[in-house]
């Protein structure tokens, strides 16, 4: 895993050192990560095992997608409320125990649920950690660096989770692919209990009609989108959810806005600038990350031939190249602010995905992939820790927990809108280039359409990034 090197002043004196706080919160993002990239390789296993149908299947995907980007706001105001150790021992609690059940689970029912109960654990997880990072590390360099760290243990959770799902399913069993889980959840659960001091809980109330309006309408956006894997977008399968979604989050800003007397997400946090253009940033974001992860892997199994393992070493490189750069860009933050960082990123995503798009049947993969992955992923290192620094930066620590959901929810859920909009593209340009669809020729057409599209969503941040400050405050404070 990542180095967790920071100085002993830079955490708050009431924790434990500085050391294992950090070491705590990029395991949990490591864990988080991991149980994403790991379930991928140990699908057909699964499939073969418990009697999965096709379109089931892809709920042991799916399952823990709703609930971990359906529930993470709410995640996130609870570890405000009742305090960040309890939320993120209790998320700790609930992923170990969901994990367990679905190592041992006997039916594609019990298996489905028990990914959902994971992802609900991932939701209460991912925004106490970034709440931990927010308010036990000082002001300034430390922060960046911590943050940095954060989110390189995210890319050591996807690569070794590529790998390690394939080396568990052929040595063991796919049941280990969740039991892992186990040991280390309950190893962590004692770290955070030695290393975060425990806090009173807020007198506030949770705010219920914000809690369900907002994780229902989150829960029914991500549900339709989903839908468009197997349906088309006009039809009622995707627009029903869809439009109901949309209704109820309509109706949970109402609520936090003039019902609420303490709002699940103060929309006063929207008068932060940095915290909402770089939301609007990480929810573009989401669309390279699919654009890089998933779609680079399809090309290199369905145009190259490559087995789900060889394209998960494929990528190897340059999830080493995203680890490496996401610990230089924490450094150099403090110094150069968000902007450049961003922009600079998104020089590298054009850069990388045109030369993506060129890549076809007769490719090879040092020249047409292994090049501009590692290019799109030197854009990754400099941008998403940058921007998930920013969209938490300047904020009280009571909105610490909320913060940290709201940033993850804006990254999960473009990714989801941003992997329906370019399967129905590649799918549409390869029915169109030839009347097999499946043929390597065609595949190869519609993932140039994808890479071409990534290219337009990062000229779109590009622009957005000129919206925010040259230099933020909380990023460029010393720590004395």
């Amino acid at each position: 895993m990542t180095s967790t090197r920071a100085d002993s002043q830079a955490v708050k004196p009431d924790t434990g050192p500085a050391w294992l706080v950090l070491a705590l919160a990029c395991a949990c993002q490591f864990m988080v990560i991991l149980d994403v990239s790991i379930v991928n390789v140990a699908l057909p296993a699964v499939q073969r095992d418990l009697g999965f149908t096709d379109t089931g299947l892809a709920w042991v995907v799916n399952g823990y997608v709703l609930a971990f980007a359906g529930f993470m706001l709410l995640g996130g105001r609870a570890a405000d409320l009742f305090g960040h150790r309890r939320i993120l021992v209790s998320g700790l609690a609930l992923f170990s125990l969901a994990s367990l059940i679905a190592g041992l689970a006997t039916s594609a029912e019990m298996l489905v649920v028990a990914r959902a109960a994971q992802g609900l654990g991932g939701a209460m997880l991912a925004p106490a950690t970034l709440a931990v990072i927010n308010t036990c590390f000082s002001e300034g360099p430390q922060r960046a660096r911590a943050f940095g760290a954060w989110s390189a243990s995210g890319g050591v959770g996807g690569m070794v989770g590529a790998v390690a799902g394939g080396v568990l399913t052929t040595g063991l069993s796919w049941r280990w692919v969740f039991l892992i889980n186990v040991p280390i959840g309950a190893l962590l659960i004692a770290v955070a209990m030695s290393s975060l001091t425990a806090r009173p809980c807020r007198r506030e109330t949770l705010d219920l009609a914000g809690a369900i309006t907002g994780t229902a309408g989150l829960a029914a956006l991500i549900y339709g989108v989903m839908q468009t894997a197997d349906h088309a977008w006009g039809s009622a399968r995707v627009l029903v959810p869809v439009v109901a979604g949309v209704l109820l989050l309509a109706i949970f800003l109402v609520v936090e806005q003039r019902f609420a007397t303490a709002p699940m997400m103060p929309l006063r946090l929207f008068s932060n600038h940095s915290v909402a253009v770089s939301n609007a940033m990480l929810f573009l974001f989401g669309g390279i990350a699919i654009a890089m992860w998933f779609f680079t892997s399809l090309f290199m199994q369905n145009v190259l031939g490559y087995s789900a393992l060889d394209a998960g070493l494929g990528q190897t490189p340059a999830a080493v190249m995203f680890v490496v750069v996401a610990r230089f860009a924490a450094g150099w933050l403090p110094r150069t602010g968000v902007r450049l960082l961003a922009l600079a990123g998104c020089t590298c995503f054009v850069a990388g995905f045109v030369w993506l798009s060129q890549a076809g049947v007769g490719s090879h993969y040092v020249a047409s992939v292994l090049g501009p992955t590692l290019l799109v992923a030197i854009g990754i290192g400099l941008a998403f820790p940058t921007l998930m620094a920013s969209a938490t930066a300047d904020v009280e620590p009571r909105d610490a927990g909320i913060v940290g959901g709201l940033a993850n929810t804006a990254s999960q859920v473009g990714g989801a809108v941003a992997l329906a909009v370019f399967a129905t593209a590649a799918a549409a340009r390869a029915t169109s280039h030839s009347s097999d669809s499946s043929s390597p020729e065609a595949l190869a057409s519609g993932y140039e359409l994808v890479f071409g599209l990534a290219v337009g969503v990062a000229l779109a941040i590009a622009l957005v990034s000129v919206l925010l400050p040259s230099r933020q405050r909380k990023l460029i404070r010393d720590d004395r």
